[in-house]
C-alpha cells in the first residue's frame, strides 16, 4: 500500500459497543485511518465522540447527510475512501445508498438492512457503481473457520450430509428492554430491528457460518420462533430444520434466553468420511473426526493449515487469537482489496475472502423465510429470495 485508506464512521459514538469494536479492529494492521465521522443522531454527543478520537473538528459532522456531501466535495487526496456504518438495523439502508451514490465504498453491520427489498436495492446500486461492500459477519474471520471451509472445499470429508449450527446467549433472559438498556431496547423493537429479534441478531450468524463453511445453500426451511419473556415484541428463541442444495440436512438453533450463557457459538459438519467441529470458546482449534482413524486437531498457526487460514493468522501457534483479530481480518482483507482496485491491480484470492452483498441478500432472505415458516402450519417452505 502507498498510503492508508481514509475512512468515515456513521454511528458508533461514545459508549457504543460495536463502534468501539470496529475501531479496535480497523486499527490493528495500520492500513486504515479514521478521519471523519457522524457518530450520533445527537450532534452534541457526536461532536464529543469525535473529539475523544482526536479528529479534526471540521470533519466531525452533525449528521451523515452533511458528512457525505462535504466529503464528496473534497479533493481526491483528502476525501474518504469508504464509510463504515455501525448504526442499528433500521439506519443501514439510507446511509449506505447515499454513500454509494457519492462514490464511497461501504462497510455495513449485519443484518444488511431492515428488509430484503432494501438489500436488493443496495445490490443494484453496487452493480451500477462498481463499488465494494463488506458485511460484518465477524466469525468468518477466524483462521480455523477458514481452515474448515478449505477442507470442505477440497472434499476432504467426502459429500456433506449433516450440518448443525448453534448460537446461544442468555443476556435477554429477563425483560431487560424495560429498564432502558440501549442494546436491548432497539434489538427487541420491530421498528428498529426488523421482522426478527433473536434470529435477526444472532441466528443470521449461525446461518451464515453454515453456508460459508460448507459452500452450500439452504433451499428449504421448517422453523419455529418463540417469544419466551413476557411483554417482548420479537422472538428471543428459535430453531429450524434446513435442507441444502446437495440434499444434506441441517439443524439451526439460536436463543438469547439461555440463562448463564455468554456467546456460545458452535458448528458441526459431517460428511461421508468424517466430521468437523469448531467452537468460539476454543477458537484456535478445529477438531476433525474420522470414521476409520483417530481424530485430528488443526491449530491456528500450526502445521498443515491452508493458505486462507495462514493468511488470516497473526501470531505464532499457541497464542490465542480471538474476536478482535477475526474482525480485523475482515477489515484487512477489505482494505487490501480496495487498495488493489485503487492501484489498478488484481487482489489476491485470500484478500477477496470477506462477506459482501451476496451474504447480505441471503441473510435477509433467511430472516424473512424463517419468520414466514414459523407463522405457517406448512411443514417445509422453499427458501425464497
Amino acid at each position: 500500500m502507498q498510503r492508508k485508506l481514509r475512512m468515515a464512521m456513521i454511528g458508533g459514538g461514545k459508549d457504543a459497543f460495536i463502534g468501539a469494536v470496529h475501531r479496535l479492529a480497523l486499527n490493528m494492521d495500520g492500513l486504515i485511518e479514521l478521519v471523519a465521522g457522524s457518530f450520533s443522531s445527537n450532534p452534541e454527543k457526536g461532536l464529543e465522540s469525535g473529539k475523544t478520537l482526536f479528529l479534526d473538528e471540521e470533519r466531525i459532522y452533525p449528521d451523515y447527510k452533511s458528512m457525505l456531501e462535504k466529503e464528496a466535495a473534497m479533493p481526491a487526496d483528502k476525501r474518504i475512501d469508504f464509510v463504515s456504518i455501525v448504526t442499528p438495523n433500521f439506519a443501514h439502508f439510507e446511509p449506505a445508498m447515499m454513500a454509494l451514490d457519492k462514490g464511497f465504498n461501504v462497510v455495513l453491520e449485519k443484518p444488511i438492512t431492515l428488509t430484503l427489498d432494501e438489500a436488493k436495492k443496495i445490490e443494484e446500486k453496487l452493480k451500477t457503481t462498481g463499488l465494494n461492500l463488506m458485511l460484518c459477519h465477524t466469525y468468518t474471520g477466524y483462521p480455523m473457520i477458514k481452515q474448515a471451509k478449505e477442507l470442505l472445499a477440497n472434499h476432504t470429508l467426502g459429500k456433506i450430509r449433516k450440518i448443525y449450527a448453534e448460537y446461544t446467549q442468555g443476556w435477554l433472559s429477563t425483560f431487560l428492554e424495560n429498564t432502558g438498556q440501549t442494546q436491548a431496547s432497539w434489538r427487541t423493537n420491530p421498528e428498529k430491528s426488523g421482522k426478527a429479534g433473536c434470529m435477526g441478531d444472532i441466528g443470521t450468524h449461525a446461518f451464515n457460518l453454515a453456508e460459508y463453511i460448507t459452500g452450500l445453500e439452504v433451499t428449504q426451511i421448517c422453523s419455529t420462533l418463540n417469544t419466551v419473556v413476557e411483554g417482548r415484541m420479537l422472538d428471543d428463541d428459535g430453531a429450524a430444520f434446513l435442507k441444502f442444495n446437495n440434499d444434506a440436512t441441517g439443524v439451526l438453533t439460536a436463543t438469547q434466553i439461555a440463562a448463564g450463557e455468554e456467546n456460545y457459538i458452535r458448528i458441526r459438519v459431517y460428511g461421508e468420511k468424517g466430521g468437523i467441529e469448531w467452537k468460539q470458546d476454543d477458537a484456535n482449534s478445529l477438531l476433525v473426526k474420522w470414521l476409520d482413524k483417530p481424530n485430528e486437531i488443526y491449530r491456528t498457526g500450526g502445521a498443515g493449515n491452508g493458505t486462507f487460514a495462514s493468511h488470516n493468522t497473526r501470531i505464532p501457534a499457541g497464542h490465542p487469537e480471538g474476536y478482535l483479530e477475526a474482525f480485523a481480518n475482515l477489515y484487512r482483507n477489505f482494505a487490501l482489496t480496495l487498495d488493489a482496485k485503487i492501484n489498478n491491480q488484481n487482489p489476491e484470492k485470500e484478500w477477496l475472502d470477506f462477506p459482501g452483498i451476496k451474504e447480505g441478500i441471503r441473510g435477509m432472505a433467511f430472516i424473512e423465510n424463517i419468520v414466514a415458516s414459523s407463522e405457517s402450519n406448512q411443514k417445509w417452505f422453499d427458501f425464497k429470495i
